[in-house]
């Protein structure tokens, strides 16, 4: 089984292209924070490229970009490559087969926030509703 599930944040803006074939694909890295904090109490971060095809590249370019926080799941895929001196590069990369956008645009201003972050803010609490006792339990159905 090769399944990898990551929350993270965008660290640049999505990149769509086509291959030879007319099929798009859209190409973004995303930074994970580690659930454990070294000696000086700092956690540390994971940097990963994520590559999404067709339908859901369209959509990731067309909707994410630098900060924005999203959940992938995909699978590793490795690959290996030759540089100009000849020398030989292996990479991992997150193939991902859903992405699920975790922030929103705010109103116009073009920036992004955790959803639900602004209404936890500015709704009020709502108060349980008040149930009226029922004394006779000849009515019921049961």
């Amino acid at each position: 089984m090769n399944r990898v599930i990551l929350i993270g944040n965008l660290t640049r803006d999505p990149e769509v292209s086509s291959t030879n074939s007319g099929i798009n694909v859209c190409r973004f890295a995303i930074a994970v924070s580690r659930t454990y904090a070294n000696a000086d109490g700092e956690r540390g971060v994971d940097f990963f490229n994520i590559t999404a095809w067709r339908a859901l590249a369209d959509n990731c370019g067309k909707f994410l970009k630098k900060g924005s926080k999203v959940c992938v799941v995909g699978s590793l895929q490795n690959r290996s490559y030759e540089d100009a001196d000849g020398k030989k590069h292996y990479v991992t990369d997150i193939v991902a087969s859903e992405v699920e956008f975790l922030s929103t645009r705010n109103s116009g201003d073009g920036e992004y926030s955790d959803f639900g972050a602004e209404e936890k803010v500015s709704r009020p609490a709502k108060k349980a509703p008040v149930l009226e006792s029922v004394d006779d339990d000849n009515d019921l159905p049961f």
